[in-house]
């Protein structure tokens, strides 16, 4: 496999903006995916996730700036949506169809549908095929989309929240599935999700946006490698973290626990001679920090 291949990007926007009357939802967005990644595309309701992913998949169009799929425009475009899965948080089916029907029209969708992967999954999770869409449980719902969206084997794939209704069991399941069929093809994969802690070992790349801006665009070890939380004596992390960027600080009475933009390699030795304690912090964590100071949210 060629470096070109596996570094060409796949997504690219250049100052994308998305108004909605007076609400911006993305404000002059820069980003750049390269291809054959498992994505996290990571923010709090209202950031312009969603957003994104509608103009990535060409539902919506900006009204600024450029978004680019494969190196084209994507919307109204058959050679770039030909190559795109997208599965929904709130997928709509209609009201007639069961799930059989479901995978029985997806292939005129996606060339590289895999009819073989589908009906193993449709034994895997248990769907029942001949039960109306409507009646489906919210898991079931998740579990059609979820096969879709694999089985389409489309060269980007965006899942929107893909567990909903799924316990711990079938979401593990999806998580070790998704893993080893992409091992087996290699392609872009971007998951819009709030469990992050749960996803966190599958992403290889991290978009972490909010209020429609993006605050971070970085390889997934490099974003956890960025920050690191020191804790101990107020008046002792008051010290250390003077003259550091620090980007979240709690206290609780007498203790103090404080974020900041160093790595654990660079921060742990002096935190430790200062009788502080040096954790790495999860992605989760890194949300939060990153993004609960902000004031207001977006569409």
């Amino acid at each position: 496999m060629s470096t070109s291949t596996m570094t060409a990007p796949v997504i690219r926007t250049h100052r994308l903006t998305k108004r909605y009357g007076s609400v911006t939802a993305l404000d002059h967005l820069d980003v750049t995916v390269p291809g054959q990644r498992i994505v996290g595309l990571l923010g709090r309701n209202g950031a312009g996730k969603t957003t994104l992913m509608q103009l990535l998949t060409g539902q919506i169009f900006p009204d600024e700036g450029e978004v680019e799929v494969f190196g084209e425009r994507p919307a109204e475009n058959p050679r770039v949506l030909s190559r795109v899965s997208f599965v929904a948080e709130a997928q709509k089916y209609p009201y007639s169809f069961h799930a059989r029907h479901v995978l029985s029209v997806a292939p005129w969708f996606f060339a590289d549908w895999d009819a073989d992967l589908a009906a193993s999954l449709v034994d895997t999770f248990g769907l029942p095929l001949r039960r109306p869409v409507a009646k489906l449980s919210r898991g079931e719902l998740s579990m059609v989309g979820i096969i879709v969206g694999l089985a389409s084997r489309a060269p980007l794939t965006f899942f929107d929240e893909p567990y909903l209704g799924l316990d711990a069991v079938a979401r593990r399941l999806f998580y070790d599935i998704l893993l080893a069929d992409y091992a087996e093809r290699p392609r872009t994969i971007v998951i819009s999700t709030h469990l992050i802690d749960e996803i966190s070992p599958l992403l290889d790349h991290v978009l972490l946006i909010d209020r429609g801006r993006i605050l971070l665009d970085a390889d997934a070890d490099v974003a956890r490698g960025s920050t690191t939380v020191v804790s101990g004596a107020t008046s002792a992390v008051d010290r250390f973290v003077e003259g550091r960027t620090v980007l979240a600080r709690h206290s609780t009475g007498p203790l103090a626990r404080a974020t900041v933009a160093e790595s654990y390699d660079a921060v742990a030795a002096p935190a430790t001679a200062a009788g502080l304690t040096a954790e790495p912090v999860t992605l989760q964590q890194l949300l939060i920090d990153r993004t609960s100071s902000r004031q207001g949210r977006t569409s």
